[in-house]
């Protein structure tokens, strides 16, 4: 059966490269995109406006009449639109807490005013805070170290009671440090990996925060694009009302980035390292066992893989780099 989808956050890094590729999958009707662009740019979608199955609407999930105004005539709801970054979050919980909680629970009841009966909604593994143990299993999580883990737990929590209180099916997935084409560099809050990318493509030696090995499970953004499609056809009962972890299942660490990165661009110099930034969980490794098992996810791409996919897509984008 064809779907009509809503991605909020449509505009933005991760949602811009799921709208790519929806646009050019079977039994699509309808995608339309809701985005304030406050985080994200009109660029990464300006090509996909003249498609006729393709809407932008430019507007603010803040705003429930704007939620439900964009829900209208919706199968299913791909919710990526956030507002990202630990640090951001402790320097202004207000914010983030606006967009992320109250921003989410608009769109959710939205969701069930409209009829729409399931969800798929961006978590993260900020949630797992103070939980040490490794791999990350999704039934155990810790404390939230910042406020924007706070607002992801809560986000979980709301996509669960919903679930249980009204006709509504869910799906959430925990990303692990997603990367590659239009991730962007700028900002104070922008993400390590097109940090690295610019500035050793500009002959400069990025800046590690702490000694460097502290360790993350780098997943490549195609490998996130490929499960929520997947996610659009899925009849399985028993893989709906969840939580998954998305990401490789392999840890790297920063000084192994930064070498891996360095290769490919051929840059000779070394890291800058400062101070270790307040909120981040020192090593991230997530257990994908039960995606495999309940959604069928295999990543088609490592992180050596996706580095190099990344590193073409800025040296032909050498733009999207500029201050």
């Amino acid at each position: 059966m064809s779907k009509k989808v809503l991605i909020t956050g449509g505009a933005g890094f991760i949602g811009s490269n799921i709208c790519e590729k929806l646009l050019h999958t079977p039994d699509v009707d309808l995608v339309r995109v809701i985005d304030n662009l406050s985080t994200a740019s009109k660029e990464n979608i300006s090509h996909l406006i003249p498609n006729s199955k393709f809407e932008f609407v430019e507007g603010d999930i803040r705003d429930y009449s704007t939620c439900i105004n964009v829900s209208k005539d919706i199968d299913i709801v791909l919710h990526q639109a956030a507002l990202g970054s630990v640090p951001r979050s402790i320097q202004d919980p207000i914010t983030t807490n606006q967009f992320n909680i109250d921003g989410t629970l608009n769109i959710f009841f939205a969701a069930k005013e409209s009829n729409i009966k399931k969800i798929v909604f961006a978590s993260s593994s900020s949630t797992y805070g103070s939980n040490q143990e490794l791999p990350k299993l999704e039934k155990n999580i810790g404390e939230p170290l910042s406020p924007y883990a706070v607002t992801k737990l809560v986000s979980e929590l709301y996509a669960k009671v919903f679930s249980s209180l009204y006709d509504f099916r869910f799906i959430g997935f925990r990303y692990f440090n997603v990367f590659g084409p239009k991730q962007s560099p700028k900002g104070p809050y922008a993400a390590v990996v097109p940090i690295f990318f610019r500035d050793m493509m500009q002959g400069k030696s990025p800046k590690i925060n702490g000694n460097g090995e502290q360790s993350r499970d780098f997943t490549y953004v195609e490998n996130v694009v490929d499960i929520n499609i997947s996610t659009l056809f899925n009849d399985q009962p028993d893989s709906w009302n969840n939580i998954y972890n998305v990401a490789c299942g392999y840890k790297t660490s920063l000084n192994q980035l930064y070498q891996q990165i360095a290769e490919l661009v051929g840059y000779p110099g070394k890291p800058v390292y400062g101070p270790e930034r307040k909120g981040d969980i020192r090593d991230s490794l997530a257990d994908i066992s039960k995606a495999i098992t309940l959604l069928k996810y295999h990543p088609k791409f490592s992180i050596q893989q996706g580095l190099q996919r990344a590193y073409d897509w800025y040296k032909n984008n050498q733009t999207f780099l500029m201050e």
